[in-house]
C-alpha cells in the first residue's frame, strides 16, 4: 500500500499560490454532553495539554474525566451557545473572512485564507489537504494565540507536521510563532477599552485575564507566563493606567496542580472584599469570544465578584471582528508573506517598486 496520498494534477509552469491558515483551540459541535465528550476526549488526550505519563493519565480521563465533566460541561456550552453554533468557531471564520478582504484590498487578492481547529472541526489536516487540492505551494501558519505556549501553538505546529505526513510534496511553510507585542494588536485591544469606558465611564480596577497553564510550564522555559506579563503592560502603558490600576490575572484551572498566578476568581473575590466597587475584566489572550470568556469570566466571575460585596462588573467583549483587529491581523500576515510571491497582483506591484526603485538610482 502507498504510504502518500496521489498527487492532485500539476500544470507545469503555473503560478504558485499562497495560503495563509489561521487555527484556533476548537470547539464541540454541539452543546451536548456527547460532542463535549468527543470533543475533551481529543483535547485531552494530546500530550502537549496534559503532560502526565499515558499510562498514569488514560485510566484517570476514561475512567473519571470524560464520564463526569461531559454533562457539566455541556450546560455551560449550551448558557454561551447561538442559533448560528459556537462563538468560538462564528467568530474564527468572520475573522478568515475579513481577513481575506483586507488582503484583497491591500493587493494581496491572490492569496487564499483558510480556517481550521487544532481539536474538532474542521481539522487541521483536512484543510491542509484542501488547500494542496487547490495547489498551494506556500502556506503561512498563523495560530490564533498572541502568547506563545507549547499547549496551544506548539501543538499546533504538531498537528500541521501530522496532518503532512502522507504529503509527497510538500509545501513551503511559514509559522507565526506569537504576536503579544504586535503594536496593531495592543492598539486594537487599548480602542476597544477606549471605547467601552466612553459608554460605561472608567473602572476602579482593569483585570486582564489570561488563560492559565499549570506553573510548572514556567519553570521549565515555557515563555508564556512572561508574554502574558507583557500584553498586561504594554496595553496599561498604552491605556496610560497606573501599576495599581491594572491587574494581570490567569483563569481555568484544571485539576489540583499548581497553576499560573494570580487566580482570576480569588482576584476579583478579594478586590470586592477590600471595598473595590468597580472591575472591568477583559481577556487579551483569547482573540474570539468563547466558553472561556462568556461563561466563566462574563457570567461566574461576575456571580464571585458581586456575591462577595462587588457593586459592578462589566466584561469587555474580546477583539472578535472589530476592524482594528483585522487590519492588525492583516499587517501580521503581510509582514510574515514579505518575500513570497503571492500571486500576479503582487509580482506585478513588486516588478513596479523594483522598476521605481531602479529609475530612482
Amino acid at each position: 500500500m502507498n504510504a502518500f496520498l496521489p498527487e492532485p494534477p500539476h500544470s507545469h509552469g503555473g503560478p504558485a499560490r499562497t495560503a495563509v491558515l489561521l487555527v484556533n483551540l476548537g470547539t464541540p459541535e454541539a452543546p451536548t454532553a456527547a460532542a463535549v465528550r468527543r470533543y475533551l476526549a481529543q483535547f485531552l488526550s494530546d500530550r502537549r495539554v496534559v503532560e502526565i505519563p499515558p499510562l498514569l493519565w488514560w485510566p484517570i480521563l476514561h475512567g473519571i474525566v470524560l464520564r463526569t465533566r461531559p454533562a457539566k460541561s455541556a450546560r455551560k456550552y449550551a448558557a454561551i451557545w447561538t442559533p448560528d453554533g459556537s462563538p468560538l468557531k462564528l467568530h474564527t471564520e468572520h475573522q478568515a473572512r475579513a481577513l481575506s478582504g483586507s488582503l484583497h484590498a491591500a493587493g494581496l487578492g491572490e492569496v487564499q485564507v483558510a480556517w481550521a481547529m487544532r481539536y474538532g472541526q474542521p481539522s487541521i489536516p483536512a484543510v491542509l489537504e484542501s488547500l494542496r487540492a487547490s495547489g498551494c505551494t506556500r502556506i503561512l501558519v498563523l495560530p490564533l494565540y498572541p502568547q506563545y505556549a507549547a499547549s496551544t501553538t506548539a501543538s499546533t505546529l504538531d498537528e500541521v507536521a501530522r496532518g503532512m505526513l502522507v504529503w509527497r510534496n510538500l509545501p513551503e511553510m511559514r509559522f507565526v510563532r506569537n504576536f503579544h507585542d504586535h503594536p496593531g494588536y495592543i492598539q486594537a485591544l487599548a480602542v476597544s477599552v477606549r471605547e467601552h469606558w466612553q459608554v460605561r465611564g472608567r473602572p476602579d480596577r482593569l483585570v486582564m485575564s489570561f488563560h492559565g497553564l499549570p506553573r510548572r510550564s514556567l519553570d521549565l522555559g515555557d515563555p508564556y507566563f512572561c508574554e502574558c506579563q507583557k500584553t498586561g503592560r504594554l496595553l496599561a502603558e498604552e491605556l496610560g493606567l497606573r501599576e495599581s490600576e491594572a491587574l494581570v490575572t490567569f483563569q481555568s484551572r484544571f485539576g489540583r496542580a499548581r497553576w499560573l498566578e494570580p487566580y482570576t476568581q480569588p482576584t476579583l473575590e478579594q478586590l470586592a472584599r477590600q471595598g473595590v466597587g468597580r472591575v472591568d475584566v477583559m481577556c487579551p489572550g483569547f482573540v474570539s469570544d468563547c466558553l472561556e470568556t462568556l461563561e466563566e469570566i462574563a457570567l461566574e466571575n461576575r456571580a464571585t465578584f458581586l456575591a462577595a460585596g462587588g457593586k459592578e462588573f462589566h466584561y469587555i467583549p474580546c477583539l472578535n471582528g472589530r476592524p482594528e483587529w483585522i487590519a492588525a491581523l492583516a499587517d501580521l500576515v503581510g509582514k510574515h508573506l514579505s518575500g513570497w510571491p503571492c500571486g500576479e497582483t503582487a509580482d506585478k506591484a513588486a516588478a513596479e517598486r523594483s522598476l521605481r526603485m531602479g529609475a530612482a538610482g
